[in-house]
């Protein structure tokens, strides 16, 4: 299985909505990468809950 062989360094992040938690583009994102808001399902699961993260409220 071949991995990505280029510099990880540049792919897009977003910070998770419920969380805060940066998540890095993967490939399996490439056609909804737009639509992704959720790190895991846990926090898809949690997305009511506000979130009391430090990094959350230092990113709005």
């Amino acid at each position: 299985m071949a991995g990505f062989k280029g510099n990880k360094g540049f792919l897009p992040t977003k910070l998770c909505v419920t969380c805060g938690r940066e998540m890095t583009w993967r490939k399996s994102w490439a056609k909804n990468w737009d639509d992704v808001k959720y790190c895991s399902d846990a926090c898809r699961k949690q997305k009511s809950a506000p979130s009391s993260n430090p990094k959350m409220t230092a990113a709005k």
